[in-house]
């Protein structure tokens, strides 16, 4: 009875990762990739690197030494602090939806130096949308 409980807990620990690896955009840079990124730009003692939600996370010290939480742009290592301001407002967040095609936007609102919102994407998919703070980008999409 044990070697099956034992063999259940594998199996579930590998489907797990699997899906955690699944749920990760196939050009998504690794995670040594995003700490190297956040070294090259200044930031030390770079801790908790994860990835979830659709972009990188971690944990780091700035270069004028305070503790931040950043997210990065999965594919391209763009570092957005946790502090981060933004010059858009909701209505230029969801007028930029609608142009990139989302119907039903809702639930937007800046979040830890991240534009977010809910909406369904041309094909029917309900998503979370994350947006650079200064452009309106869109970041990365998750299924929601």
């Amino acid at each position: 009875m044990t070697n099956r409980l034992l063999q259940s807990a594998a199996l579930a620990t590998a489907l797990a990762l699997a899906g955690a690896s699944a749920a990760q955009a196939q050009d998504a840079l690794t995670a040594p990739q995003i700490r190297a990124q956040l070294e090259a730009q200044g930031y030390t003692d770079v801790k908790d690197v994860k990835f979830d939600d659709g972009m990188w996370e971690a944990d780091a010290t700035s270069a004028d030494g305070k503790r931040v939480d950043v997210k990065l742009d999965p594919r391209t290592g763009t570092v957005y602090p946790d502090k981060a301001v933004s010059q858009l407002s909701e209505a230029d967040i969801r007028a930029q939806l609608s142009s990139a095609g989302y119907t039903g936007v809702n639930d937007v609102k800046l979040d830890d130096g991240m534009w977010k919102a809910k909406g369904t994407t041309a094909n029917g998919e309900k998503v979370e949308i994350h947006l650079d703070p200064a452009t309106g980008a869109v970041v990365a999409q998750e299924k929601d």
